[in-house]
């Protein structure tokens, strides 16, 4: 792992596969630890050069104030395409993961030219908030569950690892998987205060950051090879908001992962990196 540069912030970066192979960059959602190493493998293995990629506040990514962020969605994305020419290789593949495709789409909007296909995963087409009215919202029962939950102490690596697969296995997620990984995170992070354990942790970053201008009437605009990723059981962002991206971005295939819910299954990640290599 290490970091880059650009927009005047540090993104911290791990990559996998030929340094002259054709580029396919990770939004992280919003660690790059939302991407499973086994699905970066696959996609390496398939003749990819793969980067991973922590957002700001999050990772080996600088950090500033999470509770009160000085960047915006926008400032989000043009980080994406400012990687691809730091990594050089471009246009790139971008795939966005949870949040990250939120800006991944804004990104593939504003800057075209910088990307070449577009992988959505486990997002919707809104920024945090309420969803517009044709949109499913968070499952209200199992978002009951998950913020009725006391927080754990952020000093204690296993009492975050133990919260962490609690509401994994609410999620319908795996959580022996959400516990070694959000163990991975607390490693990362560089800080046990609870602002920005939050926001490496439950991303919380987001529901301070500024989102605007809406972004759904311009998807028709996408003319990127895309792929929509969803888990049929995914409580978070429901089922029916994967559908209105595939269906509201020309040409868009929809993959539903019958088995998942919020987070890539390993045991998905081959099929998940096979219709991203199918892509070009």
């Amino acid at each position: 792992m290490s970091t880059i540069n650009v927009n005047g912030v540090a993104l911290g970066v791990e990559a996998f596969g030929e340094s002259d192979a054709p580029l396919v960059l990770l939004v992280g959602g919003v660690t790059m630890l939302s991407w499973p190493d086994a699905l970066c493998e696959h996609l390496a293995g398939g003749g990819r050069r793969v980067v991973r990629y922590d957002l700001r506040d999050s990772g080996e990514s600088t950090a500033g104030d999470p509770e009160a962020p000085g960047y915006t969605l926008r400032d989000l994305a043009a980080d994406a395409a400012a990687l691809v020419e730091a990594l050089g290789g471009g246009p790139a593949h971008l795939a966005g993961v949870g949040v990250g495709g939120m800006v991944a789409q804004v990104a593939a909007l504003d800057r075209p030219d910088a990307f070449s296909a577009l992988t959505l995963v486990g997002t919707r087409p809104v920024a945090p908030g309420p969803p517009d009215d044709d949109l499913p919202g968070h499952d209200r029962a199992t978002m009951g569950r998950v913020f009725a939950r006391p927080l754990p102490d952020w000093a204690d690596r296993e009492a975050v690892a133990d919260f962490a697969a609690e509401g994994a296995d609410i999620l319908g997620d795996d959580p022996v998987t959400a516990r070694a990984v959000a163990a991975r995170i607390w490693d990362r992070t560089p800080s046990t205060a609870p602002a920005v354990q939050l926001a490496n942790q439950l991303r919380m970053v987001f529901s301070r950051l500024d989102c605007t201008p809406r972004w759904r009437e311009r998807l028709p605009e996408i003319e990127l090879p895309t792929l929509v990723v969803h888990g049929r059981h995914d409580r978070f962002f429901p089922l029916g908001n994967g559908e209105a991206l595939a269906r509201e971005i020309p040409a868009a295939r929809l993959l539903v992962l019958d088995g998942a819910a919020t987070a890539i299954p390993e045991a998905a990640a081959g099929e998940v990196a096979e219709a991203m290599l199918a892509l070009g």
